[in-house]
């Protein structure tokens, strides 16, 4: 059941959008060769509680950190770790914030030092998948019409989407209705209605759109060890032009 937010909502899901957005900045400050990905997840951590929100991801289905981040193969929810990173690695960073009971939630796929051309090229489109479909969230638009957006521009810069995994509703709980697939599909098909608040994800790889989860349960990783990237916006419907709460 879709859920419609009122303003108040709204606000308070910006509000953790910023606190998001600030961290995200935090941890890519502090991102270099060398550090670890536990050492960003602390950072993150830190930098959340300060700011009065508290960590969406922790604890949430038994999610063991505070930041999802995965990197180059690793498609989704990878676990902070030991693993340090390196020259020319692609980082995702998925971050969620709760604040007073309002959810925001939000990816950013960063490269660090001397990223390849082809590396760029699917950070590019990945982001552009994003912006297309932000600029298709209108009421009276449906569902399929962002993963219209999404699909069209990733195939067609050669590119495939992640099957298995969707964005989705947001606000109340960390995922709610509706699902929102990176590609045409058979399911539920509603109209977007101002008040919606939804998480849209692209999940774009670089070769098969196949995965494959890891024995952590958790790291989601691209079945033929090509890269990934990952963006996503916490974005409000509105009678007039969508409003993005998140940032980067």
């Amino acid at each position: 059941m879709i859920q419609l937010k009122t303003a108040n909502d709204i606000a308070l899901i910006r509000e953790a959008g910023n606190i998001l957005s600030e961290a995200i900045e935090a941890v890519r400050k502090s991102m270099a060769e060398g550090v670890t990905t536990r050492e960003l997840d602390r950072v993150l951590k830190n930098e959340i509680l300060k700011r009065g929100g508290t960590p969406a991801f922790l604890g949430y289905q038994g999610y063991p950190a505070s930041l999802c981040i995965s990197v180059n193969e690793e498609v989704i929810h990878g676990i902070p770790g030991n693993r340090k990173l390196a020259n020319g690695d692609i980082v995702g960073l998925d971050v969620g914030v709760v604040f007073r009971e309002r959810i925001a939630d939000a990816a950013v796929t960063v490269g660090l030092g001397d990223v390849s051309a082809d590396d760029r090229l699917l950070l590019k489109t990945t982001e552009e998948c994003l912006a297309k479909a932000v600029a298709v969230i209108r009421p009276g638009n449906r569902v399929s019409d962002i993963s219209a957006a999404v699909f069209g521009h990733a195939r067609g810069m050669g590119f495939d989407v992640v099957r298995e995994y969707c964005g989705h509703g947001v606000g109340f709980s960390l995922h709610e209705d509706p699902q929102i697939y990176n590609y045409p599909s058979s399911g539920p098909n509603p109209k977007l209605r101002a008040g919606m608040v939804i998480a849209v994800e692209p999940m774009v790889n670089a070769g098969t759109w196949k995965i494959k989860v890891l024995d952590d349960d958790w790291t989601v990783v691209t079945a033929d060890g090509r890269k990934s990237a990952h963006f996503e916006h916490t974005v409000a419907v509105t009678e007039g032009d969508p409003e993005i709460l998140t940032r980067w």
